[in-house]
C-alpha cells in the first residue's frame, strides 16, 4: 500500500476532512468513488470518497457512512493509502517517491555511498538523502549524477562530481 495523502482535520460540519496530499496527481486520485485505506486502533477501514473538491492545493473530501463533523474526527491524523498497482504508469525515467527509497546506492566505480531515507524536493529539484557510514549524503536526482536507476533491483548508481559526496556529509 502506497501513501497518497494524511487526513489533516474535519472541515465543516458536514463530515468531510481536508487532505495534506502525497501524490502529485491529487485531482485524480481524490475522485467520487476512489476508495482509500487507513489504519487505526479500529484496523484497517476502507474509506470511499463521496464528494471531493480541492481548496489551496488540498482535498476536502467526504467518505461514504460519515455525515457529521463528530463522525470524521476520530480521522484526523490518519494516513492515506491505495494498493501500488492503482498508481498511475509514468513515463521513461520518472519515478515514485516510494520506489526510491530503500535503494542502495553506489558509485560507477562499485563504492557503497548508503541508503536512499528520504526524498526531498523543490522547485530547484528533487535531492536524494542517502544514509551513509559517514552519515547523511544528499544527491542531487539529476540524470547526469543519478546514472542508472534500478528500481527492481533497488540500486541506483551515481557518478558525483568531484567533491559532492564530501561536501554533503553530514555526521
Amino acid at each position: 500500500m502506497v501513501l497518497v495523502g494524511r487526513i489533516a482535520r474535519p472541515h465543516g460540519l458536514g463530515g468531510q476532512v481536508i487532505v495534506n496530499p502525497e501524490t502529485d496527481f491529487v485531482e485524480e486520485r481524490f475522485t467520487s468513488g476512489a476508495t482509500m485505506w487507513t489504519r487505526s486502533e479500529r484496523g484497517d477501514e476502507a474509506l470511499t470518497i463521496t464528494s471531493s473538491r480541492v481548496q489551496s492545493g488540498r482535498p476536502v473530501v467526504g467518505f461514504a457512512g460519515f455525515a457529521s463533523i463528530e463522525d470524521v474526527e476520530r480521522l484526523a491524523g490518519l494516513e492515506l493509502r491505495v494498493p501500488e498497482e492503482s498508481l498511475q504508469a509514468l513515463g521513461e525515467g520518472a519515478y515514485y517517491q516510494h520506489q526510491l527509497v530503500g535503494c542502495a546506492v553506489e558509485t560507477v566505480s562499485g563504492v557503497p555511498v548508503g541508503t536512499v531515507v528520504r526524498v526531498d524536493g523543490g522547485a530547484g529539484g528533487s535531492l536524494l538523502a542517502v544514509a551513509g557510514v559517514k552519515g547523511e549524503v544528499l544527491i542531487p536526482f539529476a540524470q547526469h549524477i543519478c546514472v542508472a536507476i534500478d528500481v527492481g533491483a533497488r540500486r541506483i548508481t551515481v557518478d558525483p562530481p568531484d567533491g559532492l559526496l564530501e561536501l554533503s556529509e553530514r555526521a
